[in-house]
């Protein structure tokens, strides 16, 4: 018996690029799951909203985050490093989606506890084609810890 889903799933976005935000907008729009994203621009904001801090009080925690390393104010390294040492974040996945193919910051966002490391083609093509990958794997293949909300 199929499980119907009553809500959107939520997906934060902590990107400070409006291009590669623009481009994960259209590549989530094509897939074919009920989303509902968030973008945050910059590691501080992202915890603000993560911890539900004003003016995000009302905010709903996500299924999932799309996590760039490089950001203003508090890079990724330090958000993913909140978040898997908080009791009431650390079990949301944590996707690093970045343009880094260091190795360097492959193996430290795993030590970090990121659940995945994907590094962003520059090819629009690809990156439609990562995303629609993401979509499948995340929202159909695997399955999320209940959503919690207060």
């Amino acid at each position: 018996m199929e499980e119907i889903t009553t809500s959107p799933f939520e997906i934060l976005l902590v990107e400070d690029s409006p291009a590669d935000v623009r481009l994960t907008k259209e590549a989530l729009r094509e897939g074919k799951i009920w989303h509902k994203l968030v973008v945050m621009g910059d590691g501080v904001e992202a915890m603000a909203y993560l911890k539900r801090e004003p003016p995000y009080a009302d905010a709903y925690p996500p299924d999932i985050i799309l996590l760039d390393l490089n950001l203003p104010r508090k890079d990724g390294r330090e958000v993913l490093t909140e978040i898997k040492n908080s009791p009431d974040l650390k079990r949301i996945p944590v996707i690093i989606l970045t343009t880094s193919k260091s190795d360097k910051d492959v193996l430290a966002s795993y030590n970090l506890r990121a659940n995945a490391y994907i590094t962003k083609p520059v090819e629009i093509n690809q990156f439609m084609k990562v995303m629609k990958t993401f979509d499948e794997f995340w929202f159909t293949m695997v399955r999320l810890p209940e959503r919690r909300k207060g």
